[in-house]
């Protein structure tokens, strides 16, 4: 229940869903009181212009992305990679779909070819309501193996459907293994709420980011000159998912902490 919850109840904060609630309160009040419908309807316009448009976004996306930047990694004894990156084989798909966040296989994988890590540890289920098919590890099995990093050094964690059930049972795969130090990879904006409940699990894990939404250049862009700053002010799509995702990390921090799991 409580993962059920935790899915749906966020969707009236973000803000799509925020200004939906507000579009349809307006309607019950914009005969009777068209004062109040008319301030539901501005709040909903002005929270879609803010969450829509580049600044805001690219500001909100980078003081979670660039708070673990890309350094040189040391040795480990496994990869972890967090689960969210694939979409199962279903017709028309000729095989396994990688995701937005399906940098972070390629990313173990060319980690394991450096000789980071003997192992890559994959975890991730598959939630019912988002899909039939095989759980996201096994997906990533499918991925990584046609890369040609071999089975024997893929373990799987098949039960996992957050990221507090990723670091539960990693580290019983690295308890059953012997493993002590590991290296966790996954997008840089699920990064800092990631790597909070691997170490409150107890485990030795180090940040190795991927799939960064914001790069110094997308900063550099945003005024560089006055056409750049008035066209970055004009709503996008993208720019709203990219300041969703960061608001669900942030929900997510300050639920996770409520729940004692970091």
């Amino acid at each position: 229940m409580f993962l059920y919850l935790s899915k749906l109840l966020p969707l009236f904060i973000y803000p799509l869903g925020f200004t939906c609630v507000c579009l349809l309160v307006s309607l019950f009040f914009i005969w009777k009181k068209p004062k109040v419908a008319a301030s539901l309807i501005t709040l909903a316009l002005v929270i879609l212009l803010i969450s829509s448009n580049s600044w805001m976004p690219i500001w909100l996306a980078r003081s979670l992305e660039w708070q673990n930047t890309p350094k040189e990694l040391p040795n480990a004894e496994a990869i972890v990679v967090l689960g969210g990156a694939t979409k199962s084989t279903f017709p028309p798909r000729p095989g396994v779909d990688l995701s937005e966040q399906g940098d972070r296989v390629i990313y173990a994988a060319q980690l394991y070819r450096q000789q980071k890590a003997p192992y890559i540890i994959l975890s991730g289920g598959r939630i019912d309501w988002r899909g039939q098919g095989a759980a996201e590890s096994a997906d990533m099995v499918e991925i990584l193996t046609s890369l040609g990093i071999p089975p024997e050094a893929l373990l799987q964690d098949t039960q996992s459907l957050n990221t507090y059930q990723n670091a539960v049972n990693t580290r019983k795969i690295m308890e059953s293994k012997g493993i002590k130090r590991i290296l966790l990879v996954t997008s840089a904006l699920h990064m800092p709420r990631s790597l909070m409940i691997f170490r409150h699990q107890g485990i030795d894990a180090i940040a190795a980011p991927t799939d960064f939404l914001v790069s110094e250049g997308e900063i550099q862009e945003l005024g560089n000159s006055p056409k750049a700053a008035l066209l970055n002010i004009l709503p996008e799509s993208n720019n709203l998912q990219k300041f969703t995702n960061a608001i669900k990390e942030y929900i997510g921090i300050v639920v996770y902490r409520l729940r004692g799991w970091l």
